[in-house]
């Protein structure tokens, strides 16, 4: 698939047991944080299983723009030649974040507490995406934004001439916000503390640990206190990623709403703060089971094996667990409206200020399938029809978003009439490999006029 501005419109009919491995790519999140990382430090990281989605190589690409030297060696094998905490240099030209609201949120957080400037930007999704979470404890450090109205990109930062550590609590569950804290906090004298009230995924401490950074994390009355000592000198690392949860969470829940499927997922990450989606899963009667439990660059990893069962029932998803499965709500409300009753998902909010407004995306997508939703602020309610109760006929809007397409391309595999999606090209910004990785599952997706 592609990225380019030619819109790829894909079509899924229902499709026979889908089965085999399904190497998915490696975890976004991770790949993200291990090539800034790797150019904040001094020497060569080398990293292997990077996901080689357009996010991940427009992160590289600006890695190289602030100086770091960023070098792939083949599929997912990469090294970053980093230039030390505080040694980024003004890049020369506008950083061009494409599609990724993590990669140009942590960044700005990386360079924010060193003074030089630099000016973001990103596609049309991109720059409607709110940048004020971010900006406004980046301020606290002593850096200044300058963009477009709502605190859009467009935007300029200028770094901190001196910056101070500060404390902050978030004020939503976002593991982007926090890292960006932390990552401002590193050019900071003394300790920066991130308060946060409900747990995100940890991705970046738990990666600051193995580059060197003293981060400690402590459940207090208030939340999680994470508390990051600032101006370490950043070890280089070699950094295995493991693959990635949300991307798994797609040939996953085909298989699950498919007859006669059974597939494995290997080394999938386990981390406790992405493992909602399974735990949901698990609830709904999903046939899941984790074999040989191990630990991959700081992480833990399993291999996932999926049956199909046909007996999936709705739940409800307790506010608590949103954040550790916001990704893989998309998918989830397509798999719910293949199971029996209702699946009430509450406290996504944040799906809101995704890529696009996912509960409305998914919720008007659905509805065009013949499926009931209701939807609030907060909260998504799927009434499903049952396994291959789906009408299904309906072409939906992808909306720039690679999670609303492919999850209604996964939604067509057990529909009674084939789903088209108007443009799948964005699925190229986080798993270009979607595609033919689930047409060797045995999965009916094609390409319009294949």
């Amino acid at each position: 698939m592609s990225a380019t501005g030619t819109p790829i419109p894909m079509i899924s009919d229902a499709s026979g047991p889908l089965s085999g491995v399904a190497e998915v790519p490696g975890d976004k999140s991770i790949s993200h944080r291990a090539l800034i990382l790797g150019a904040l430090s001094v020497g060569t990281t080398r990293i292997a299983g990077l996901l080689e989605g357009q996010d991940v190589l427009d992160t590289a690409e600006a890695m190289r723009a602030f100086g770091a030297t960023v070098t792939r060696h083949g599929p997912g094998a990469w090294e970053v030649e980093g230039v030390g905490v505080g040694g980024f240099a003004e890049p020369d030209r506008v950083i061009d974040c494409g599609n990724s609201g993590t990669g140009v949120r942590l960044i700005m957080g990386a360079m924010a507490t060193t003074p030089i400037a630099a000016t973001f930007t990103g596609d049309a999704s991109l720059n409607r995406r709110p940048m004020g979470r971010v900006t406004e404890p980046l301020a606290l450090f002593g850096a200044h934004a300058y963009g477009r109205s709502g605190g859009r990109l467009p935007m300029t930062v200028i770094g901190a001439l001196d910056p101070v550590p500060v404390r902050y609590t978030l004020t939503v569950p976002s593991a982007q916000v926090k890292s960006a804290v932390l990552l401002a906090g590193l050019n900071a004298p003394g300790e920066t503390v991130v308060i946060e009230p409900e747990a995100t995924r940890d991705h970046t401490e738990r990666m600051l640990r193995g580059f060197g950074a003293e981060v400690t994390a402590e459940d207090t009355a208030e939340g999680r206190v994470i508390t990051l000592r600032g101006q370490p000198e950043l070890t280089p690392q070699a950094v295995t990623v493991p693959r990635d949860p949300s991307s798994a969470a797609f040939p996953v829940c085909a298989a699950l709403i498919v007859p006669g499927s059974e597939i494995t997922v290997p080394g999938v990450s386990r981390n406790p703060t992405r493992n909602g989606l399974f735990a949901t899963l698990l609830e709904m009667g999903a046939d899941l089971g984790f074999e040989n439990p191990r630990e991959e660059g700081g992480e833990p990893v399993a291999d996932l094996r999926v049956r199909f069962t046909g007996a999936l029932r709705g739940v409800e998803t307790p506010p608590a667990r949103a954040a550790s499965m916001i990704d893989e709500f998309p998918v989830l409300a397509a798999l719910a409206a293949c199971a029996e009753g209702a699946t009430v998902m509450r406290g996504v909010r944040e799906l809101r200020v995704k890529e696009s407004d996912r509960i409305d995306a998914m919720a008007r997508g659905l509805e065009a399938c013949g499926v009931r939703v209701e939807e609030a602020e907060d909260t998504l309610t799927v009434h499903g029809l049952g396994a291959g109760g789906v009408p299904g006929g309906a072409t939906v809007e992808s909306r720039l978003d690679h999670r609303i397409a492919m999850s209604f391309l996964v939604l067509g595999l057990a529909a009674r009439a084939p789903i088209r999606v108007d443009d799948a090209s964005p699925i190229a910004t986080s798993f270009p490999d979607f595609e033919p990785l689930m047409q060797g599952l045995g999965a009916a997706i094609r390409r319009e006029g294949a």
